[in-house]
């Protein structure tokens, strides 16, 4: 299984301007629900999901996120990639008390449950590595994105 698979061009928004998560998920919600890929319950489920279980990563230099909901809210399954222009607060992963300054964030809508689990695993071995954050923090259009995970697939 591919990531680059389910990238969706709607759904790559670079250098994005959002003053907090809940704006964040709203501007992803609606790109998403207009396109018919969600139901209308996916944003109070994804908003929900993240104050019970915060997916903020911390990775030395930088912080993504990756968050997600149950697989029923998803109707068409995408991963969307989005970059801030200003980092916004989410809480750690591994220490909900704790919040970091998230710049990358991995929005995943996926309805197959052994998917997601593969697909997290596939995020987490991208992200290990600084250098595969950094060409996504400089993309500057959705092609870019694409090329990006097209050239980590093949050097897996």
């Amino acid at each position: 299984m591919s990531i680059e698979q389910f990238l969706n061009d709607d759904l790559i928004k670079l250098n994005l301007s959002c003053k907090d998560q809940n704006d964040l998920f709203e501007v992803m919600y609606k790109e998403a629900f207009s396109k018919g890929m969600v139901d209308e319950l996916f944003l109070t489920k994804i908003k929900e999901r993240e104050s019970v279980f915060p997916t903020g990563l911390n990775l030395n230099k930088f912080s993504v996120a990756i968050p997600h909901t149950d697989p029923q809210y998803v109707k068409e399954q995408f991963i969307a990639v989005v970059t801030l222009e200003n980092p916004v607060k989410f809480h750690l992963m591994d220490d909900a008390s704790q919040e970091t300054d998230v710049s990358v964030i991995f929005m995943l809508g996926l309805n197959q449950p052994h998917q997601q689990i593969e697909t997290l695993q596939q995020l987490m071995a991208i992200m290990q590595d600084t250098s595969n954050i950094e060409k996504l923090l400089a993309a500057t259009n959705s092609e870019e994105v694409h090329s990006i995970f097209k050239q980590i697939e093949a050097s897996v």
